[in-house]
């Protein structure tokens, strides 16, 4: 068997990750057919084929799928390795790469990244914006050195480090400014607009408002972000559900009344999450002060 390089495992991975030639050959930034020689080379040193090919598509044999487990073990290994070098300079530098849900990244990373570059110029940031359980797929396969997500996440293999608390608000159209603040029972009765599935900020505004009985679900409507549902709130469509920190960006230009729940309010905990066997850890903690400071409140 000739030496097999971490290239060839890179590029195997994100084709397993794509599930197509061309999506994982611009991830990789080659070209298509660089990719398919270093596949082909690779499989052709192991003696056994990876991939089972089709006109269109392909599937990863038996022994593709192994192979694979066992790559990503050695990649992840690999970015330890930078890691440990990273985390034995006396400043933070190099490469740090962030993950964000996205009900939390428009409103914090704009007052997060510039004192975390003023603080640490030598810091090269790199964002993800994606819903919790891709961040945290991304953590534990080594894609990612650390998150903010909500609190808790109940990974055995993850830290968790909690940053602040912030209320929910109610947000209804201007005509209804004034009202009083429909109870929980009230509130489950309403036409309510909610983040799609998927959205860790829909769970928690659920589990304050409703049983998520059937006769209620058919009266909710979904939206791709905090900005569609209050646009949609402003024309009169519903009521929903956002977080404080969302209040000043989301409700500028959408005509909305802004309302608090009475005690005991729907809270929310953000936090900040990474591997507990990072060598980065250290450096986590500290970028993790600086978020909870970049919050402000």
């Amino acid at each position: 068997m000739q030496n097999i390089t971490l290239r060839q495992l890179r590029y195997f991975d994100a084709l397993a990750r794509q599930g197509h030639f061309g999506r994982a050959a611009e991830a990789a930034s080659i070209s298509q057919p660089a990719l398919s020689m270093q596949i082909k080379e690779l499989e052709d040193s192991l003696g056994t084929p990876l991939l089972e090919r089709g006109p269109r598509s392909f599937l990863l044999t038996a022994f593709g799928e192994d192979f694979l487990i066992r790559a990503r073990a050695i990649l992840r290994q690999v970015d330890e390795l930078e890691d440990l070098a990273r985390a034995a300079k006396t400043t933070l530098a190099g490469r740090l790469r962030i993950g964000v849900i996205p009900t939390v990244a428009p409103y914090l990373l704009p007052k997060l990244i510039p004192q975390l570059t003023a603080l640490y110029p030598e810091l090269e940031l790199t964002l993800r914006e994606t819903i919790t359980p891709r961040l945290l797929r991304d953590l534990n396969e080594g894609r990612m050195d650390c998150a903010l997500v909500a609190l808790p996440v109940s990974e055995p293999s993850l830290e968790e480090v909690a940053l602040f608390s912030e209320a929910f608000v109610l947000v209804r159209p201007l005509s209804e400014a004034g009202r009083p603040v429909p109870d929980r029972e009230s509130l489950s009765e309403l036409r309510l607009l909610l983040l799609e599935e998927g959205h860790c900020f829909r769970d928690q505004a659920l589990s304050f408002c409703t049983s998520d009985s059937p006769a209620v679900a058919r009266e909710m409507m979904d939206g791709s972000s905090l900005s569609t549902l209050v646009q949609m709130v402003g024309a009169g469509i519903g009521v929903t559900l956002i977080p404080e920190m969302a209040v000043p960006v989301e409700t500028r230009s959408a005509p909305v009344a802004i309302s608090a729940f009475p005690e005991p309010q729907p809270r929310r905990t953000i936090g900040m999450v990474w591997r507990k066997s990072s060598p980065l850890a250290p450096q986590l903690r500290q970028i993790s002060e600086v978020a909870r400071q970049s919050w402000g409140k």
